[in-house]
């Protein structure tokens, strides 16, 4: 066998390798986005029941503009903004394009006269500021793909805590989220969304049915107030909206991570055809070669 022809066979044999391996990550990342659906998707009762009880505790309360978590800074000089990324790469650009938005709300902000204090999930983001020498205000890893509800609690606080504490004392006045939003198997998006201050819409609500459906609009009794309720609420109300961004964003991972292996998968099958097709025609140089020195050999003797 020739050199040339070991060579072919040697790289033959690494990329099948690795064309195993990306076929059975491609295969781990569709069976956990299955899981991340189900997560997310039985998330969302519980967050729509919660901004309902906001919303009726914020419409009961005597003056919601002046709580702590809806009113607005006059100069607000920092915001807080809670980047998700992957803690694991082999995922396409998925942390890349959080990073780029982020840094495209970090600019917007700064231009605002606002100083952004990052907030980072994931060892991709975490790795971005160190190697820049940035200084952030959390660090989070571990959980990326498959976060839960302790985590988002954990992180949650964290911003709350910073949200209330006065700007002198190096607090902040806006919490922003930067996350990949899950709409199905192909379609992921990242978006930005300012988690608070809350906003606070003013709208005229026929009370006497719900959505024009003559079903009667609920009426609630808030002990001992609804100032106290909406107190309670909002904090939870925070975490669960911590808690759906991890959400999307693990199943936006699974789902860049399952694409990015389909085509590292296919891409290794195209280069095992054309290696293959180059070794045949080495072999078949080489069977030439030896029968041409054959017959020349032959007429060497003969003459």
């Amino acid at each position: 066998m020739g050199a040339q022809l070991r060579v072919y066979r040697r790289r033959i044999r690494s990329v099948q390798a690795t064309k195993k391996i990306t076929k059975a990550m491609e295969l781990i990342a569709s069976a956990r986005i299955i899981r991340a659906q189900n997560h997310l998707k039985a998330s969302l009762p519980y967050l729509t029941q919660l901004v309902d009880a906001v919303s009726a505790a914020a419409s009961h309360a005597s003056d919601v503009s002046k709580h702590p978590l809806t009113a607005k800074s006059v100069n607000p000089v920092r915001a807080a903004v809670l980047v998700i990324t992957a803690d694991r790469g082999l995922a396409g650009a998925y942390s890349s394009n959080t990073i780029k938005e982020t840094e495209a709300l970090t600019h917007n902000l700064n231009e605002k006269g606002m100083e952004v204090v990052p907030y980072v999930v994931g060892r991709k983001g975490v790795a971005f500021y160190r190697f820049r020498n940035r200084a952030t205000g959390g660090d989070y890893t571990g959980f990326s793909d498959q976060p839960s509800y302790a985590h988002a609690k954990e992180i949650g606080e964290e911003l709350l805590k910073a949200f209330m504490t006065p700007s002198a004392e190096g607090g902040v006045d806006e919490i922003h989220v930067v996350y990949t939003n899950f709409t199905n198997m192909a379609i992921q998006q990242t978006r930005v969304r300012r988690v608070l201050p809350l906003e606070v819409v003013d709208e005229i609500v026929d009370t006497t049915t719900e959505g024009g459906t003559g079903t009667p609009f609920p009426l609630y009794e808030f002990e001992p107030s609804a100032e106290e309720v909406l107190d309670a609420l909002l904090p939870r109300y925070i975490d669960q909206m911590v808690y759906l961004s991890l959400l999307n964003s693990a199943a936006s991972e699974h789902a860049a991570r399952r694409r990015a292996m389909k085509s590292a998968t296919d891409n290794a099958e195209e280069l095992i055809k054309s290696l293959s097709r180059a070794a045949n025609a080495a072999r078949q140089a080489e069977i030439t070669q030896e029968i041409s020195e054959i017959v020349g050999g032959a007429d060497a003797l003969s003459a």
